[in-house]
């Protein structure tokens, strides 16, 4: 991804830009994360089980640090966050380049006429607005599709930091990795900008959300990216295929084979399956978008936990691994 993302500016006589998030751009946000993470490891630890009482504090964070903090851990740690980071920013530079490199290539008419075929002959937007109402729905899932923008870097940050056996660190950023990849693939294939930017008419009648600022935002950024030439920003419009799918499933199934909390399980599930209705309801994708997300998931879940040293079982319904740490053998992880 880093040599291609080079190649393609070379090329197009362009700069390769650092895409900023909440916290700032990606080079200080995701060694943030990270910090964050490892002072809530120790500090409110180490409150929690003294249970406020200072002389113990010291002896607690020593101990966490020698058991955790260990050589692989900051292996995984270095590897995972500074592999992600290059993926991820080149993701968002290829992206960007699309325009200029498919020019006008566009399949928005193709894949709505292939939604009008899935819903009978309606629109999927009417469809789904008449279900789901264009207020309150309107509101919730848009926090919820909204909420994905941060949680690529802390969900990172989580299992790099916090996953007991290393190898699932390892299998988490792998398929992170894989599927920003081929989604960045998926979008020089099939070229399209989604209904809510081609047919912007259809959602009208939607509450004012923080999704319509978003797509606002990008639709503005496209266009100063096609005809301002002083711009120096990025543009990030691409619907084929649905990354907000794709990840959101990889989320859930990574949740669902390597943490034991059932709570946590429905959680991710129930995110996964607001982020589908929500990519319909507010235009940001056709339904092949998302199919082909849930694919490039797939792939990649899998693609990254053979990588990882996972052994499916079950026809791939469950997993378990072959590799470890020096703290958690095998033995121990396979009993629980």
């Amino acid at each position: 991804m880093g040599a291609l993302a080079i190649i393609a500016a070379i090329s197009l006589d362009k700069s390769l830009v650092d895409p900023e998030g909440f916290l700032g751009p990606a080079w200080t946000r995701l060694p943030l994360l990270v910090g964050a993470a490892l002072f809530v490891d120790l500090i409110p630890r180490a409150l929690w089980i003294s249970r406020g009482r200072p002389k113990e504090w010291g002896p607690l964070i020593k101990a966490r640090w020698n058991e955790h903090w260990d050589r692989e851990r900051f292996t995984l740690v270095a590897l995972g966050i500074g592999c992600f980071y290059v993926v991820y920013v080149c993701y968002r530079n290829l992206k960007s380049f699309l325009p200029s490199v498919m020019g006008d290539a566009n399949y928005d008419r193709e894949l709505d006429l292939l939604d009008h075929a899935i819903f009978l002959g309606h629109e999927p937007a009417s469809v789904i607005h008449a279900i789901f109402g264009t207020t309150i729905s309107a509101h919730v899932l848009s926090s919820i599709y909204v909420l994905f923008i941060p949680m690529v870097a802390v969900l990172v940050a989580i299992w790099c930091v916090w996953s007991r056996n290393i190898s699932y660190g390892y299998w988490f950023v792998t398929s992170q990795c894989l599927i920003w990849t081929l989604g960045t693939a998926t979008y020089y294939m099939l070229p399209s900008l989604g209904p809510g930017l081609e047919y912007p008419w259809r959602y009208q009648d939607l509450a004012h959300t923080g999704t319509t600022d978003l797509m606002n935002s990008l639709y503005n950024a496209r266009e100063a990216f096609l005809w301002w030439d002083g711009y120096g920003g990025a543009q990030t419009v691409a619907a084929f295929a649905s990354l907000h799918t794709g990840v959101t499933l990889l989320w859930a199934l990574m949740v669902q084979y390597t943490v034991k909390i059932r709570w946590v399980h429905w959680v991710m599930w129930a995110n996964f399956g607001c982020t589908v209705v929500a990519t319909l309801y507010f235009g940001w994708h056709y339904v092949a978008d998302d199919v082909a997300g849930i694919a490039i998931a797939l792939i990649s879940f899998y693609l990254g936990g053979i990588a990882s040293g996972q052994k499916f079982d079950r026809h791939g319904l469950s997993s378990h691994p072959t590799t470890t740490t020096s703290k958690v053998p095998i033995e121990r992880e396979s009993q629980h």
